[in-house]
């Protein structure tokens, strides 16, 4: 006798979410894996988004729209985990998609799992307010960094490799064991590191498995949470230096390395929002906690475009215009492409699968260098825990 499909409880935190709620449902409702709840959770919106969940829920009957006063996207996703009834948990933000296999994908390999892993990622993409994947994909990137699978908690440490919110898929059992996500977070205006910090708390208990496959889009939008870094940096101390404080035995370096690239990461950030002098302390943060970032730092042109930009802020502030209006119109001209050449994600996940010949690394050797001694550190960690449970 065939045994049923495990019912998945999707969950949607959202607030003013009207501009892309929509498309964000049609993607969880054009799911090939189709036993889902659909729980929405309306975080005090004064916008239209109640009223176009409702449109939803009254044509299907998967969709629950939920509703609470405004305690941010920790509280929302609480709420909704525990009205949830499925045994795996799948959150997505309200302005992100999933490609149509996502979840078929990733309960799969649940499935041929042992109980001790607790979560299933996969690849995401950057989107912009048209679905269309943003940037260069470094191929070679996702082969060698975003693959890690095990015991994992010390790479995840030292990056959040699962990448954004709305990736995972989690048994249910594993919120019993750590808990729910960190509403004290808000609480410290500290907003931001939710997902990875419930992530890592995960990895603490659960091994993962990672669906290699681009199956999220996730969007990018100027003034979206993740480019309020100044929450999103103190969410980042207070988080880990709560997980350090669980962890003294894993090296210092990891942790400076950790925090390095996170600064950088913040810088930006701070530059796409105009902010370009705290871009230029962030930047000096992260050269402090690890001197090799310099050499990254001219490689990428990162700092020149800085300086180009803070030169240009006074002018475009006079003419009325966004402050880096001029970068983006040059960047638009540079790189004109027709609607023929948009990349889709089966071209991508065909180059990952068959890699053309000559396909050159664009990322430095100590990065890769100090991400094979993270990935070797885990390893020990996994095995010394096999051993202690043999024992």
């Amino acid at each position: 006798m065939k045994k049923e499909a495990p019912l998945v409880s999707v969950i949607v935190p959202a607030y003013n979410a009207d501009t892309f709620i929509e498309r964000t449902l049609n993607s969880i409702l054009t799911q090939t894996y189709t036993n889902i709840e659909v729980l929405v959770v309306d975080d005090g919106s004064q916008d239209r988004t109640a009223e176009i969940v409702k449109s939803f829920v009254e044509k299907d009957n998967r969709v629950i729209l939920l509703k609470q006063k405004n305690a941010g996207v920790a509280a929302a996703r609480n709420l909704a985990i525990q009205k949830s009834r499925g045994e795996y948990i799948a959150p997505i933000d309200a302005d992100d998609i999933w490609y149509t296999q996502k979840l078929e994908k990733q309960v799969q390999s649940m499935l041929e799992a042992d109980q001790c892993v607790g979560l299933v990622y996969a690849w995401s993409v950057s989107i912009d307010e048209n679905d269309a994947i943003m940037g260069i994909i470094d191929i070679e990137h996702y082969r060698n960094f975003l693959a890690v699978e095990g015991t994992v908690y010390p790479a995840l440490a030292y990056t959040n490799f699962i990448g954004n919110a709305s990736v995972p898929l989690i048994r249910r059992n594993c919120f019993e064991q750590v808990g729910f996500y960190n509403c004290e977070l808000k609480a410290q205006n500290a907003q931001g590191c939710e997902d990875w910090d419930i992530s890592l708390r995960i990895a603490e208990h659960y091994q993962f498995r990672v669906v290699r496959e681009f199956l999220i889009g996730y969007r990018q939008v100027r003034g979206s949470m993740s480019r309020n870094y100044i929450s999103m940096g103190r969410s980042y101390n207070l988080f880990l230096s709560q997980f350090r404080q669980r962890h003294p035995e894993i090296p210092s370096w990891m942790y400076n390395y950790s925090a390095s690239n996170f600064y950088f990461y913040l810088s930006g950030c701070s530059q796409l929002c105009g902010d370009y002098w705290n871009s230029l302390i962030l930047l000096y943060k992260g050269i402090k906690l690890d001197s090799n970032q310099i050499v990254k730092l001219f490689k990428s042109q990162f700092l020149i475009k800085v300086m180009l930009k803070m030169a240009g802020k006074p002018i475009m502030s006079l003419m009325g215009l966004e402050h880096d209006s001029w970068y983006q119109y040059l960047k638009k001209t540079f790189n004109n492409s027709d609607v023929n050449s948009v990349i889709k994600v089966t071209e991508l996940q065909e180059t990952i699968n068959n890699p053309p010949q000559g396909l050159h690394q664009r990322y430095d050797r100590t990065e890769l260098q100090r991400w094979l001694e993270v990935l070797e550190y885990s390893r020990t960690v996994e095995l010394s825990i096999k051993c202690y449970h043999q024992k």
